[in-house]
């Protein structure tokens, strides 16, 4: 058993970058396993066998296995109406026509165009929606924009030359922000033996 947290990680799945951000948000001390997902620790599918991460595990037992939770967990956020409508919008809408943008083989009669049109009606809200006030909230903001930038960087040069400048001002902001390149810092995969990685190293 791990000493404190331990948290099986992607580097590049959404879920599992927007739990990490919680925990470079508070520095919230886990010690971090990197899961190549075609060759899943033994481990991990025994206390999670649905198979998919992040997943979080306590000393004492407790286990989170949604990221949106763990983020709830991590920085004690209770969310407002708000914040749940776009959450759920992210996570349901914009995730389901994302999925069939990028990957349209996996999929039968899709056509990836007009799936990438369904999403940017995603879009155009949030654009409307980060150009009002208040601003959305730091870790609403998380929650949302590592699958904008998974849809940006399908099509970059199309994604940049579209009318949502917000949207784009708040995802530059988003990537080149230091949090982010600390929840980017790439790791090996782990393996049993593995001396253990703490995270955030700050």
């Amino acid at each position: 058993m791990a000493q404190g947290p331990l948290l099986y990680s992607f580097r590049r799945c959404p879920y599992a970058m927007r739990a990490r951000m919680s925990i470079v948000r508070e520095n919230f001390q886990v010690e971090l396993r990197e899961v190549v997902l075609r060759d899943r620790p033994a481990h991990m599918m025994e206390i999670s066998p649905k198979g998919t991460v992040p997943v979080l595990l306590f000393e004492d037992g407790t286990l989170i296995e949604e990221s949106l939770e763990i983020m709830q967990h991590v920085l004690d956020w209770t969310l407002s109406e708000e914040e749940s409508h776009w959450i759920a919008r992210n996570d349901d809408e914009f995730k389901y026509h994302l999925d069939r943008y990028k990957y349209p083989n996996r999929y039968e009669g899709v056509d990836e165009i007009e799936q990438r049109t369904a999403a940017s009606s995603y879009l155009m809200d949030l654009d409307t929606r980060l150009a009002s006030h208040p601003p959305i909230s730091e870790a609403l903001s998380d929650g949302l924009f590592p699958f904008v930038r998974q849809f940006a960087n399908h099509n970059r040069e199309w994604f940049d030359a579209q009318d949502w400048g917000n949207v784009l001002t708040w995802l530059h902001e988003n990537l080149d922000s230091e949090a982010f390149k600390i929840c980017m810092k790439k790791y090996k995969q782990w393996t049993e033996g593995d001396d253990a990685i703490f995270f955030p190293l700050i």
